[in-house]
């Protein structure tokens, strides 16, 4: 598959990735059906992080498919062996193994941060992300992950704030010419902090550059989570990450209610926590529970 995309494409690949940033995902239908219900578009994902970090690529596929999981994130660094080195008949395999199933390759879960204040481990960082959107475009996936991780007490908060979002920009413009939307999980030391999330989306510009709500306990400092939502709901992207649905140490059934009141129309991933003996009969369990939350934020929204 080439990189090389006409105008008019092109076009259509910014457009619909900078849905995006409205909660409006480009791997989804942007236009509801007829008697759609508000979470409809709400689709069940998994991240390999933790529960198939040893999982080779046919049984990540074939696992959730068993569960009814309809995409996965895959992570770097994992027994599935999706990574940059990958050449060129290696990637179009991978594609051809997810087309040929029920499961969406949505994205790739990288660990490429932009803080560090030393400009060669910053733009080292850059170009690794420009090659994971390639490899992200070639293996059929959406979009890649990236995160802030910190603040450094040297140097001005807002400084690496602005160097952050900017950073952003450069990899988002990138990705336009390979359809691909750049997620932002909000993660990091400080920078999991909701304030300073959106103080980093000040400085993006890029339509394809989307935030990744990621269910920290951050989420719940004043003013609560409900609060913190709202200041950075006009910028999320169409993945979320969620841990384990029946966890007691988050809200969950309050965040679906909040994303079912939007109309949220992106992906809900699992990246589980735990370790249970039998992972494919606690990602069916996690389905149940999916669907149940969709349901009681219906009739809370009633």
């Amino acid at each position: 598959m080439s990189k090389q995309i006409s105008r008019r494409e092109f076009a259509k690949r910014t457009i619909v990735a900078g849905m995006g940033t409205l909660g409006i995902s480009p791997v989804l239908s942007c236009v509801k059906k007829q008697n759609q219900l508000p979470g409809d578009n709400m689709r069940l994902g998994f991240v390999t992080y933790l529960w198939g970090k040893d999982w080779d690529l046919p049984t990540v596929i074939a696992n959730c498919a068993e569960a009814r999981f309809a995409g996965v994130e895959l992570r770097t660094k994992h027994a599935h062996g999706v990574e940059p080195t990958l050449n060129k008949a290696q990637r179009a395999e991978v594609a051809k193994r997810f087309a040929d199933s029920p499961v969406t390759c949505v994205g790739y879960g990288s660990n490429q941060e932009f803080h560090s204040p030393d400009p060669q481990i910053l733009e080292k960082n850059i170009r690794d992300s420009f090659e994971l959107v390639k490899l992200c475009h070639d293996i059929g996936a959406s979009g890649l992950k990236v995160k802030p991780n910190t603040l450094p007490k040297e140097i001005a908060p807002e400084k690496t704030i602005e160097q952050i979002g900017l950073s952003l920009n450069k990899i988002g413009k990138f990705a336009a010419d390979y359809g691909q939307q750049i997620r932002v999980e909000v993660h990091g030391r400080i920078t999991s902090e909701l304030p300073n999330m959106k103080a980093i989306f000040e400085h993006v510009d890029q339509p394809n550059v989307g935030m990744c709500w990621n269910c920290n306990g951050e989420d719940l400092l004043p003013p609560g989570l409900e609060g913190n939502f709202n200041l950075v709901k006009d910028r999320f992207g169409n993945t979320v990450h969620v841990r384990e649905l029946n966890s007691d140490n988050y809200p969950y059934q309050e965040l679906f209610n909040l994303f079912v009141a939007m109309d949220y129309q992106g992906w809900i991933l699992l990246e589980a926590r735990t370790d249970p003996e039998d992972k494919v009969t606690a990602m069916k369990e996690q389905f149940a529970l999916f669907n149940t939350m969709i349901e009681n934020a219906r009739s809370a929204k009633g």
